[in-house]
């Protein structure tokens, strides 16, 4: 194997901020999302899987159909169909209906 390969990409060194993050977090890591595998405490690096397919929290109402780009919204901590100030979280692996609480996505990261 080259000597300059790090690592598949799946799942990436977090250096959380002040805040702790629990297991099952979503986090953003520039124009990544990424779920954290474990508690992150405060100012602590950290697990974070960027890749794969997690059930997150959708908005209300949004009605994202399988495949269609999904975002992170993080000051309301949720999923939206909305571009504007999110960040792109991935794809929608299925569809969802309006009154879902959940969107299983698949993660943007490369899957290595």
């Amino acid at each position: 194997m080259t000597t300059s390969f790090v690592q598949p990409g799946r799942v990436l060194d977090y250096a959380n901020g002040g805040t702790a993050q629990v297991s099952g977090a979503v986090v953003v890591a520039g124009t990544l999302v990424g779920v954290c595998l474990a508690a992150i405490a405060a100012n602590v690096t950290g697990s974070v899987q960027i890749c794969g397919v997690f059930n997150l929290p959708k908005k209300a109402g949004d009605t994202p159909a399988q495949g269609a780009a999904v975002y992170w919204d993080a000051t309301n901590g949720y999923i939206t169909t909305t571009a504007g100030g999110n960040t792109l979280a991935g794809k929608a692996f299925v569809a969802a209906a309006s009154g879902d609480a959940n969107v299983a996505v698949l993660l943007n990261g490369t899957p290595g």
